[in-house]
C-alpha cells in the first residue's frame, strides 16, 4: 500500500462500529447517566476505559501478535487455556448472556412501556422470547442478504432517532443533574469502568479483530505494518463514533432524572425518555427500531456462535447448533434484563481482567521474549483474584469481609483485586526467566 487508502479505512471502521453496536451499547450509559447523576464525567471516563479504550486495544492486539484468531492469542498461555478462554468468550457473548439480552432490551423498550401499570410480565416475556428466537433462528438459517440489509439501514436510523431524543434533552432538559446514587457518590470513575465490562465489547474485540483482518486483507492491503496500521486507524473511527454515543446517552440518562425519575434499566431510560418528549409517537418508532436493531444483533451471534462450534466440532451441523443456541437463549431471556445482568457479572468480572492481562502481555511480548512462564504466571494469578472478584457478585460479601480482603489485597474495595497480583506475578515471571532455570525455558513463544 503506497499511500493511505482512505476508502479501505472509512468502510472497515464503519463496519466495525456496526460489528460493535447494538441496543446493548445504548442501555447501560443511559443507567451509568441516571445513576451517576452530577459525577456522570466521572463516571464515563472509567466507562469509556474498559468500553472504548479496551475494544480497540483488543482489535490491535491480534494484528500486532501476527495470529489467525483469539484462540491462537490465548494459547500462548497454553492450548489447553486458549481453547477454555476461547468457549468462554463465545457462551458469554452468545447464547448464556449477549442474545438473552437482545430480547429483553426488545421487550423492555418494545413491549412494557404499552403494558398496563402492575401487569406481571412473566407471560408476555416468555412468548415475545419464544417469537425473537423462533424469528432469528429463521434468519440464521436462511440464505441471503437480508439481515445484513436491513442492519445498514438500521444502524443509522437507530443513531438518527437516539440523536433527536439527545438534542431534545440537551435543548429542554426536564431539570438540572441530580446527586449520584450508591457507588458513583465516592468511586465514580472505578464504578463507570466495571459497568463498561457490561458492554462486553472489551471481550468480544479479538473475536472481531479476525473479521476485521479480513475486512483489510480483502481491500488489498498487504505486508504486516500496512494491515496493522490500517486495522488501528479503523478501530479507533469505530471507538470514537462508540464514544460520542456512549457520552450522550450518558448524558440524556443524567438529564432524565427529574423528568422520569429513576429508572429499574437503561432500556426503561430511553423508553420514558422517549415518551416523555415525544409522547406515544416517539416511543413507538423507537420500540420498532430497537426491536430489528436487535434482532439483528441477535443472527449475527447464532451465526457466528454456531460456525465456531461447527468448526471446533465439525461432527456437529451448523443448523443443529444454531436451533440449539437460540433455544439456550430463549430460556436464559426469560430471566429478564435485570435478571440477566446480575447473572452476567460475576463471569465479566473474570473474563474481564484475564482480557485485559491478555491484551497487555501481548504488546509486552517482546520485553519478555514471549516466555510461557510470564505467560502462566501472570494469567494464573489474575484468574485467582478474578475469581474472587466473581464470588464477590455472585454471593455478595459483607462490607466487614470486603475490608477483610481489602487490607491484604490491594484495589479490592473498588473491584480491581486481580491488579496488584497480576503485575507482582509478572515481574516475578520475568526474574525467574532471567535468573533462574534453564534456557529451554526461556525460548520465544512460539504460538
Amino acid at each position: 500500500m503506497r499511500s493511505f487508502d482512505k476508502s479501505a479505512f472509512w468502510a472497515t471502521g464503519l463496519m466495525l462500529f456496526a460489528l460493535f453496536f447494538g441496543a446493548g451499547n445504548l442501555i447501560f450509559p443511559a443507567m451509568l447517566g441516571q445513576q451517576a447523576g452530577e459525577h456522570v464525567f466521572a463516571a464515563m471516563f472509567g466507562f469509556l476505559l474498559t468500553g472504548v479504550g479496551l475494544p480497540l486495544l483488543g482489535i490491535i492486539s491480534v494484528g500486532y501478535a501476527g495470529v489467525r484468531d483469539a484462540q491462537s492469542l490465548a494459547a500462548r498461555v497454553s492450548p489447553a487455556y486458549g481453547l477454555l478462554f476461547t468457549l468462554l468468550l463465545y457462551l458469554t457473548i452468545g447464547p448464556l448472556f449477549a442474545m438473552p439480552r437482545t430480547a429483553t432490551v426488545s421487550f423492555e423498550i418494545g413491549v412494557v412501556p404499552f403494558m398496563p401499570p402492575g401487569t406481571p410480565q412473566a407471560r408476555p416475556l416468555a412468548l415475545f422470547s419464544l417469537f425473537f428466537f423462533a424469528l432469528s433462528c429463521w434468519l440464521a438459517l436462511s440464505p441471503g442478504k437480508l439481515v445484513s440489509r436491513i442492519g445498514k439501514v438500521l444502524t443509522p436510523l437507530l443513531l438518527f432517532c437516539i440523536a433527536i431524543l439527545v438534542g431534545a434533552a440537551a435543548l429542554f432538559p426536564s431539570g438540572a443533574l441530580q446527586a449520584a446514587h450508591d457507588a458513583y457518590v465516592l468511586h465514580p470513575a472505578t464504578t463507570g469502568m466495571i459497568d463498561g465490562y457490561n458492554t462486553m465489547d472489551g471481550i468480544v474485540s479479538p473475536i472481531f479483530a479476525v473479521i476485521v483482518l479480513e475486512a483489510v486483507q480483502g481491500f488489498g492491503v498487504h505486508g504486516r505494518r500496512q494491515v496493522l496500521r490500517m486495522v488501528a486507524f479503523s478501530g479507533l473511527l469505530a471507538v470514537c463514533c462508540l464514544a460520542l454515543v456512549y457520552i450522550f446517552i450518558a448524558y440524556l440518562g443524567a438529564s432524565s432524572v427529574a423528568g422520569i425519575g429513576l429508572q429499574k434499566n437503561g432500556a426503561a431510560v430511553l423508553a420514558q425518555t422517549a415518551h416523555f418528549y415525544f409522547g406515544g409517537a416517539g416511543k413507538g418508532l423507537l420500540a420498532v427500531i430497537v426491536f430489528l436493531a436487535c434482532l439483528t444483533t441477535s443472527v449475527g451471534l447464532i451465526c457466528a456462535c454456531a460456525e465456531y462450534f461447527n468448526r471446533l466440532m465439525p461432527q456437529l451441523p451448523y443448523r443443529g447448533l444454531a436451533v440449539l443456541f437460540a433455544v439456550i437463549a430463549c430460556v436464559f431471556a426469560n430471566y429478564g434484563l435485570n435478571g440477566i445482568i446480575k447473572l452476567s457479572l460475576p463471569v465479566l468480572m473474570l473474563l474481564y481482567p484475564l482480557t485485559i492481562v491478555l491484551v497487555l502481555l501481548t504488546f509486552l511480548h517482546p520485553l519478555f521474549g514471549g516466555s510461557r512462564r510470564v505467560y502462566v504466571l501472570t494469567i494464573a494469578a489474575t484468574t485467582a483474584a478474578g475469581l474472587l472478584d466473581a464470588a464477590r457478585q455472585a454471593v455478595g460479601f459483607s462490607p466487614e469481609t470486603v475490608g477483610t480482603i481489602s487490607r491484604w489485597l490491594p484495589l479490592f474495595e473498588i473491584q480491581l483485586g486481580w491488579v496488584v497480583p497480576a503485575a507482582i506475578a509478572f515481574v516475578a515471571g520475568i526474574m525467574l526467566r532471567r535468573f533462574g532455570g534453564s534456557s529451554k525455558q526461556r525460548e520465544v513463544n512460539k504460538l
